[in-house]
């Protein structure tokens, strides 16, 4: 689903991709961890072509990502066209990104409505089952400042499976939330991964990357120093930078 080969980015004279190669099956869930600073959101946020990358090939369900190759050469879309291809992209951000003036149940149908051009019907019915899907049917006319945190990054899930996405990236979906919130959002996340939706997760939720995914990735200043299987990296990890970071965190 997803293909990274050689992805470089750099802001100014700071490289903060380094080289980045790595790939994401179908249906698999893979975990990024490491060190703030070390260019997990940002490699995230090229997937869907959020950040323009510098260098390499980023490739989702065959296809490059914000690029079209013609003889031998890469040119950029235009900016419609970056924007049908992220539609099958679902995204989740560290903070909610609701529309405040918008209920719940319309937040969820925005984007069916605007971009997909669903029926006001069709986007209904499948809104209502998603914020069913979330536990939150009983907050279909409730507005974002009127739920927790938990809740309103429920919210944010149900809208971006609305798209009926075939990749769904998480960055760091639980960092803003107050602790005893966090467990609600993972939930709902373990439902999507058992359901075979493939996901790309910068996390520091070690437990959740232990128990659901199906490989991890440990990033430090721009490039992956490690990966396997949950269990070898987050237990018996073979470089001693990985070491280091796990003793913190763990």
């Amino acid at each position: 689903m997803v293909v990274a080969a050689g992805v470089r980015k750099s802001y100014g004279r700071m490289e903060v991709l380094a080289g980045i190669d790595l790939t994401v099956r179908r249906g698999q869930v893979m975990c990024i961890i490491g060190p703030s600073g070390s260019g997990k959101s940002t490699f995230l946020r090229c997937i869907n072509h959020l950040e323009k990358i510098d260098a390499g090939r980023l490739y989702v369900d065959g296809e490059l990502v914000g690029y079209e190759q013609r003889g031998g050469k890469i040119y950029e879309l235009s900016d419609r066209a970056v924007c049908e291809k992220r539609a099958s992209i679902g995204m989740v951000f560290q903070r909610f990104n609701l529309f405040p003036h918008m209920t719940v149940l319309d937040n969820v149908m925005a984007g069916p409505l605007r971009v997909k051009k669903q029926s006001n019907e069709v986007a209904r019915s499948r809104g209502l089952k998603l914020l069913d899907q979330v536990g939150l049917k009983d907050k279909v006319s409730t507005y974002p400042n009127q739920l927790s945190g938990g809740q309103q990054q429920r919210v944010a899930i149900a809208r971006a499976l609305a798209m009926e996405p075939k990749l769904m990236l998480f960055d760091e979906p639980t960092s803003a939330l107050d602790p005893e919130l966090v467990g609600d959002v993972l939930d709902v996340m373990r439902d999507l991964a058992h359901q075979g939706m493939t996901m790309v997760v910068v996390t520091h939720e070690m437990g959740f990357a232990r128990e659901v995914a199906d490989s991890v990735v440990f990033m430090d200043q721009g490039v992956i120093v490690e990966s396997g299987e949950p269990g070898q990296v987050l237990t018996d990890p073979t470089h001693q930078r990985t070491r280091a970071f796990l003793s913190k965190v763990l």
